[in-house]
């Protein structure tokens, strides 16, 4: 039976391959990668290093395209709702790539998803999607493992963590700019690496121009109502108001399910 990890670049997913290939052999555990060309950098240093560690190489694939690329191509700007760049740059590209090499009865798909409710929800969910193939979570194996736990054991091995952690990210997903997140996650990507958010709302403003309508990734629920909130504004907002409350958790961006 051969191991397909999902490999992402986050913490989850190095320790989810590092206890497949623990148990299933490294000669039978691939890492897979699929590149969205919107990575942050060290995001790829973590990559290699991490694979080192387990004894397993990267397999990268990629469509080629970038998020923004997609929403231009599919005329839609993905948000927290509709995501079309990880359904097209992730999850079909990886079923595609699976398809191609392995039956259902060949292999078992591993996601790095941590031990918590909202992630068993989350992975019941994946299962479903996924069906026939077998879908599992390493880090629910016992003994159970949170991110937490993980990013011990990856100190242990001396593996220097992504900086998007240490940056305020709960992810290392899409260079800290997934459309997927909430306002905190854009906050934090606009305090701590100003000029990527300043491309990040440019992308949007072109975006907005192209379709001619009034769109955007987040939203603003205040009042009761809710209304397109671009970066652009969303900036401006927390200059006058950096102590606004935020809505939405920087979450992972929950790119497979």
């Amino acid at each position: 039976m051969h191991a397909i990890v999902m490999y992402s670049g986050g913490i989850g997913s190095w320790a989810a391959g590092l206890r497949v290939a623990e148990r299933y052999g490294k000669d039978q555990t691939t890492l897979l990668f699929c590149d969205t060309r919107q990575e942050d950098e060290d995001l790829y240093r973590f990559l290699l290093e991490g694979a080192a560690v387990i004894g397993v190489p990267v397999t990268v694939i990629a469509d080629g395209r970038t998020p923004w690329d997609v929403f231009k191509d599919e005329r839609y700007l993905g948000n927290h709702r509709i995501d079309p760049c990880s359904k097209i740059l992730k999850r079909h590209l990886a079923d595609q790539w699976i398809a191609a090499r392995y039956g259902p009865e060949d292999c078992i798909r591993f996601v790095g998803m941590d031990y918590c409710q909202r992630e068993q929800v989350r992975l019941e969910t994946l299962q479903q999607r996924c069906a026939p193939y077998q879908v599992e979570a390493p880090l629910f194996w016992p003994p159970v493992w949170d991110k937490d736990m993980a990013k011990l054991v990856a100190l242990k091995h001396e593996l220097r963590l992504p900086r998007l952690y240490a940056l305020g990210f709960n992810h290392n997903n899409c260079g800290g700019a997934c459309v997927k997140a909430g306002q905190e996650q854009w906050a934090t990507l606009y305090r701590t690496m100003p000029q990527r958010y300043a491309e990040q709302e440019a992308k949007e403003e072109a975006l907005r121009a192209f379709l001619g309508k009034d769109v955007s990734i987040l939203r603003d629920r205040s009042g009761g109502k809710s209304r397109p909130l671009t970066l652009r504004t969303f900036a401006a907002r927390l200059e006058e108001h950096p102590e606004l409350p935020l809505e939405g958790e920087s979450h992972a961006c929950q790119c497979f399910t």
